[in-house]
């Protein structure tokens, strides 16, 4: 079960002094995974402390002093824990808010120990007004479910994976192994990238087992509502959970979620689970320049949710049906989510997730594409489940833009071509298969486009 983030891992052990890592991310996206794969890969001791198992562990923590810390550690589990030779993995840290504090102590006194900590509901403490991490002594991972890529090498198609990486604009990718990637592709729509189901799916190819798993993890994600909820909120927030795949591909209209709350208690029930990674929300933005978020307006918002596969399940689509048409499935909403999920996880992993959208509304002319991304200047990337659907909307963006550059995504085979020369935009437009939908800021950044 590879992860690109182990190379991020190890960019960061390579360091000559070392800021704790802090790993964010939903429950069960593969933190804990990750760390034990990585102390393995370096062959290095690894020195866990989970606070919900053990929450006793804070203890240890009860001094300010990072080498008083270790010698106690040392002594309740009999480990070396040693400065370059092992890693301190402090799990379910939200659980105990003052070991966090304690992070940077170990930043500043004894900077040659690998320190890493996870926590699945962690954004809820580092929210709270009393809460307050020093500035420039941590690092922080963003981590989300399994990419494309990696769910190819845990399916036994390393090779397809390293082609996917490595393909570049102008390559021809052959019939067969464009039908084989997108077959593979509605096979990730299905599965999903929650660790657990890939692995499942890895070995016994069965689908009916991944719903299992997949409906287990819901259930636990539910569970957690009561961790960050007042007792009343929580039937809200269930409803916001449930409705929440309808409302990707679309603006959030709170009334559509309850008539009987009213929007301020809506609109936090949905920021709760946003902060609980369970759904992301992709913000309007104007784009009229960079960054994007300068220009967003705070009150326009559509939704992605944590992995297809739970949208999958959620949506009772059947790996059947995934097998046909990806337009006919809801007018291609779970291209649209699947496409997103893979725009966060090619985002640096050291940035907090963020993503975009672009709209005009206006009886005469409203317009909406899907998603905008960063190069030189903001780029509109519009998803089309099928190999045909109109760019009518992609186009009013870049002639409001004057953009040298739009993306498509859909089920055809890649091409680069200028569109609407004849109004004198002069645009390039990168048309690219929906499997490469991971792959596009590398383009963009290695072809200057």
């Amino acid at each position: 079960m590879y992860r690109n983030h182990l190379k991020t891992m190890g960019d960061w052990f390579e360091q000559p002094s070392h800021k704790p890592l802090v790993l964010r991310g939903a429950r069960q996206v593969g933190k804990s995974t990750l760390v034990g794969l990585f102390a393995e890969q370096q062959k290095i001791e690894l020195v866990e402390l989970n606070f919900e198992r053990n929450p006793e562990y804070a203890e240890l923590f009860s001094t300010k002093d990072p080498k008083g810390i270790v010698a106690n550690i040392r002594l309740m589990l009999n480990k070396n824990l040693l400065p370059e030779q092992s890693i301190l993995f402090l799990d379910e840290i939200q659980a105990v808010p003052k070991v966090l504090a304690c992070l940077r102590y170990f930043y500043e006194e004894m900077p040659l120990l690998h320190v890493v900590a996870a926590g699945s509901l962690l954004d809820f403490e580092l929210a709270e007004p009393e809460f307050s991490m020093p500035v420039g002594r941590i690092s922080y991972m963003h981590m989300y479910p399994m990419s494309f890529t990696e769910f190819l090498c845990a399916v036994g198609e390393k090779a397809l994976a390293e082609y996917v990486e490595q393909w570049q604009v102008g390559d021809e990718i052959i019939v067969p192994v464009h039908d084989k990637l997108m077959g593979l592709l509605r096979q990730n729509m299905a599965v999903g990238g929650m660790p657990e189901a890939v692995k499942d799916f890895s070995q016994s190819s069965d689908y009916r087992r991944c719903e299992v798993i997949k409906q287990d993890l819901m259930a636990t994600f539910q569970d957690d509502f009561a961790k960050y909820a007042r007792h009343q909120d929580q039937d809200l927030i269930r409803l916001c959970f449930r409705k929440a795949p309808a409302f990707i591909g679309r603006k959030v209209k709170y009334s559509e979620i309850s008539r009987d709350a009213n929007s301020q208690r809506v609109g936090k029930a949905l920021e709760q689970l946003n902060m609980a990674r369970v759904v992301h929300k992709v913000m309007r933005t104007s784009a009229n320049g960079l960054p994007l978020a300068a220009e967003e307006n705070v009150k326009f918002f559509k939704l992605l949710f944590l992995d297809v596969g739970l949208i999958s399940t959620m949506m009772n689509v059947s790996w059947q049906v995934l097998q046909q048409d990806l337009m006919l499935i809801n007018q291609g909403v779970l291209a649209e989510q699947w496409v997103g999920q893979e725009l966060l996880n090619s985002l640096d992993a050291h940035q907090p997730p963020h993503l975009h959208y672009w709209a005009r509304e206006s009886r005469s002319s409203s317009a909406e594409v899907d998603y905008v991304i960063a190069g030189d200047k903001a780029i509109p990337v519009e998803v089309k489940a099928g190999k045909t659907g109109s760019l009518k909307s992609l186009h009013l963006f870049v002639k409001e833009k004057s953009s040298a550059l739009a993306i498509r995504l859909n089920a055809d085979q890649p091409s680069l071509m200028q569109i609407d020369q004849q109004e004198g935009i002069g645009c390039s437009l990168l048309s690219l298969p929906l499997y490469m939908a991971g792959q596009v800021r590398r383009l963009v950044a290695e072809n200057s486009l």
